[in-house]
């Protein structure tokens, strides 16, 4: 009975997004961000207080959170820092492990995505469809045409893993070379581990949702020792969103 209870509290009737600035909302998401992160990539994340993950970007950001209206949780989050904001917090937040010279020449408007995080209870298609729902709302009614954001991998298992993700959707993702892009700290070369058919080609999620969408890989993976993770720098040109996952996203989030 229990079980069904809790079932019914993640349903999707109850689930809510918005985009807000709210100093309360904003917390609660650094804190989810925090939990999550952290549990995931066992690391403190470099926090300077205690269970919440801030950082200079979050004041010039526009924060999407999705709330379980039943119970008041905060079950979803992420960050978008339209182009225009950037001058607040001396560029984005990408730039801090990529060189982005090229990619800046590109004709458009861009905005970034960022720390974006799901409740491991909340992990399924209705609350993945949702967000993706309202940040491509945001992205058409903010006239952006470019998106970009840093795709984690873990490398609690040293980077065998992320080293073979990395190069599987280097091969299959790459963008064009107006798009290409630098890390400023580049991955660690390791001995790979041999492997057979796809094993642990196994990608992350987000990461995956990115992709569907219509996502490219700009260039290598840049090493992120705070979040103990490699990142990718990711681009979707808005215009490019795949109809097939957008209406899909869509049926879901109404089912």
């Amino acid at each position: 009975m229990q079980a069904q209870r809790a079932l019914s509290a993640r349903s999707a009737r109850n689930l809510r997004a918005s985009i807000t600035r709210d100093e309360a909302s904003v917390r609660a998401a650094q804190k989810l961000r925090y939990d999550i992160f952290s549990a995931e990539y066992g690391s403190d994340l470099g926090a300077t207080e205690t269970g919440i993950d801030a950082d200079r970007f979050d004041a010039a950001c526009e924060h999407l959170v999705i709330t379980n209206e039943l119970t008041g949780e905060l079950v979803a989050t992420t960050r978008i820092l339209h182009q225009r904001e950037t001058a607040r917090c001396g560029g984005f937040y990408s730039e801090s492990e990529f060189d982005l010279s090229d990619l800046k020449q590109v004709s458009g408007t861009f905005a970034e995505l960022g720390r974006t995080c799901i409740h491991p209870d909340y992990r399924n298609g209705v609350t993945l469809g949702m967000l993706w729902t309202r940040v491509a709302e945001y992205l058409v009614a903010e006239n952006v045409d470019y998106l970009i954001g840093c795709a984690s991998i873990s490398m609690l298992d040293g980077g065998q893993r992320a080293w073979r993700i990395a190069q599987h959707l280097r091969q299959s993702y790459m963008a064009g070379d107006a798009f290409r892009v630098h890390p400023r700290r580049e991955l660690p070369h390791l001995a790979i581990t041999p492997t057979t058919g796809d094993q642990d080609i196994s990608v992350p999620a987000l990461i995956k949702a990115y992709m569907r969408l219509g996502a490219l890989v700009c260039g290598e993976p840049c090493w992120d020792p705070d979040f103990r993770c490699a990142d990718l720098l990711v681009m979707l040109e808005v215009d490019k969103l795949s109809a097939r996952y957008a209406r899909h996203f869509m049926r879901r989030e109404t089912a």
